[in-house]
């Protein structure tokens, strides 16, 4: 059905057109006719409250207010919304932004509407009424963005209802979704490289914070991007601390991490995500933590709309909430203060890691980034892969990126330097903000047990997985080795200098080396490769990691207060303020800020981020003048909030 063949709002007029660009546009702006750059630097303190450009912003920007295309890739909190926004309030139109979140959209849009911008969403959580609504503004040009997703989009003849309608920009963000090779395809995505016929002359921007080289070749050719222009920045994200444990008792060792970031029973107010492999594994491991004394509350895509839907509000409005979630939570996630990412089961790449890694420190505060991992979870992905629907292709690929997750986990090397080069990123010297850089991992010469791992390996047939080889290493009679008459091959305990745990680590190495792989029918069974031949020859020799005692806890390292790179230590909170005084202005604020979002409906962080809140505690203006000064403080949000902010500020000092 067409909402436009049966407009209910046909008989009211059209909002009035206004000129392009006009949201927050303050007196002593550049006239519209003004170059580009300097309208775009214009808006950006006017609008924005920021005093300069960050990385390739500015170029992107300019690139795409001049009519170009561009794929864009920035870490998560590296900016690169503004990217769209900026060239929708320079050109004339309404910039559509294709978004994969619905449940994110209505966050976006009141951040933009903050800040004075005109921005809507179109998706099925709008009444017919107010879709039409929507619709109607897009065709006088009466909104400088509107949130789309991607079905929506394509789907239901909307873009039929765009011809004609003034576009400023097609913003297609987590473009990642459009490559077969990405970790989050999503066929819908395909449809977009139409645009770009449909819509001659009409910009197209695509953004994503995750693409390895493959995928970023994927996109520009199904997106048709090939006339634009690539802009790459830095991968890297240095306030957060990256650490990874082999897997001892999960639980307790998670606990652990969690004393050490916020105390015993949740004391401190600090919001993180744990990401859980399965369903029900998020929801009796948010029961546990709640049995814990800890604010916790579960997200999968089996919980009732409505109860997915709260969970999500309560996470981004309230602080100290853990979200105990399957990766169908965090896409787009805009909370800044997510001080904290825990992997109770590790993603099935490093591009999924980094994405959901990145959720945290958004904000660009200390976080962390925690995971453990053991030989279960290879034997669990691996069958998962193999078992899935997935063509051939798709599936060598697949089993290429849990090799390098796998590597990751087992290096001795920087993790920051290990996590750059795999997205063609680097790093001059180790970080000295991840484990291995804090606690270097201690190595030893593993040759000979390699060769006995190996040997063992191909004398048990290659058809049996790791518990039943190391026990024939060991020399455990069990009724399984027996049955199998594997008590009489030559590698029958010959490995007794090494435990249980020491050989799982072997193993564990053995596999990031590429030396065993687990067998294509998922049942987890060990095969020998061709790169194991130098090995057992004697041509080569195998320093491998020497893994810590696995305690209860599982932890290396202090983690409470993880510094940037460099290795400082950020201290007890991730805001940290000069003295008693600023302290008490920024719990003060925050406190005004709660109040404040809570009466318009929107999370804390849409009104002002805590980065803002805190700048102001520190430099306590007095004047609308000085305030005007402070970081992400526009001219909308200081016509709204300046003079209460004044007023609080000079109830605190008094």
């Amino acid at each position: 059905m067409d909402p436009l063949s049966l407009d209910p709002l046909s008989d009211e007029p059209a909002p009035p057109a206004r000129p392009p660009g006009a949201a927050g546009v303050a007196p002593g702006d550049p006239p519209t006719d003004a170059p580009v750059p300097e309208r775009a630097l214009a808006l950006l303190r006017s609008v924005f409250g920021h005093d300069g450009f960050r990385g390739h912003q500015q170029a992107v920007i300019e690139q795409v207010a001049g009519g170009g295309d561009a794929l864009v890739l920035m870490p998560t909190g590296g900016g690169k919304s503004l990217c769209y926004q900026l060239p929708a309030l320079l050109r004339p139109g309404v910039a559509v932004v294709v978004s994969p979140l619905i449940a994110l959209m209505a966050d976006q849009v009141a951040a933009l509407r903050q800040l004075g911008i005109e921005a809507a969403a179109l998706n099925s959580s709008l009444s017919f009424a107010d879709q039409v609504a929507v619709e109607k503004r897009i065709r006088a040009g009466t909104l400088d963005l509107v949130y789309v997703a991607p079905e929506r989009l394509v789907a239901g003849g909307l873009l039929d209802r765009l011809d004609g309608a003034p576009i400023a920009l097609f913003a297609i963000d987590e473009a990642h979704c459009v490559s077969q090779w990405g970790h989050d395809f999503r066929p819908d995505y395909r449809q977009l490289a139409d645009l770009g016929t449909r819509f001659p002359g009409v910009p197209r921007i695509a953004l994503t914070a995750t693409a390895d080289e493959p995928t970023r070749r994927d996109i520009v050719e199904r997106l048709d991007l090939g006339r634009g222009q690539v802009f790459v920045s830095g991968f890297d994200r240095p306030n957060i601390r990256y650490r990874v444990l082999p897997r001892g008792e999960g639980r307790a060792q998670l606990l652990r991490f969690l004393g050490e970031r916020i105390g015993p029973d949740g004391a401190a107010a600090e919001s993180g995500i744990v990401y859980c492999g399965t369903r029900a594994r998020v929801e009796e491991t948010a029961d546990w933590l709640v049995s814990k004394g800890y604010a916790a509350l579960p997200y999968h895509a089996g919980l009732d709309p409505e109860v997915r839907a709260d969970n999500q509000r309560r996470f981004l409005a309230e602080d100290g909430l853990i979200m105990v979630a399957t990766i169908a939570f965090g896409m787009g996630i805009d909370k800044p203060d997510v001080r904290f990412v825990a992997h109770l089961d590790p993603p099935k790449s490093l591009e999924a890691y980094y994405q959901e890694t990145g959720r945290a420190g958004r904000d660009g505060l200390p976080a962390e980034a925690w995971m453990l991992y053991g030989l279960a979870d290879v034997a669990r992905l691996s069958q998962l892969l193999e078992t899935s629907a997935l063509p051939e292709a798709q599936k060598t690929v697949e089993r290429r990126r849990l090799d390098q997750l796998l590597g990751y986990c087992e290096t001795t090397r920087c993790r920051r330097q290990v996590l750059l080069a795999h997205f063609g990123d680097s790093l001059d010297r180790p970080c000295g903000n991840c484990d291995t850089c804090l606690t270097p991992p201690e190595t030893w010469d593993g040759t000979d047990a390699a060769r006995m791992l190996l040997s063992c390996v191909y004398r048990t047939g290659q058809r049996f997985g790791a518990g039943h080889v190391i026990d024939v290493l060991l020399g455990n009679e069990t009724e399984k080795v027996r049955r199998a008459g594997h008590d009489r091959v030559s590698t029958f305990g010959i490995g007794t200098a090494l435990d249980k745990n020491g050989w799982r680590t072997v193993i564990r190495q053995m596999l990031a080396f590429g030396y065993l792989v687990p067998d294509s029918e998922g049942h987890g069974t060990l095969r020998l490769t061709e790169a194991c031949r130098p090995l057992l020859r004697g041509e080569t020799r195998l320093a491998l990691r020497r893994d810590p005692s696995v305690k209860a806890g599982g932890s290396a390292g202090r983690s409470r207060g993880a510094g940037r790179s460099g290795g400082g230590s950020g201290g007890a909170a991730a805001t940290e303020l000069s003295d008693p005084a600023a302290q008490a202005r920024f719990a003060a604020l925050k406190a005004w800020r709660k109040r404040i979002a809570a009466d318009q409906g929107v999370p804390p962080y849409v009104v002002f981020h805590d980065s803002t809140l805190a700048a102001i505690a520190e430099a306590a203006p007095a004047s609308r003048q000085a305030l005007a000064a402070m970081p992400g403080l526009g001219a909308t949000k200081l016509e709204r909030y300046g003079a209460d902010v004044l007023a609080l500020l000079e109830d605190v000092a008094a």
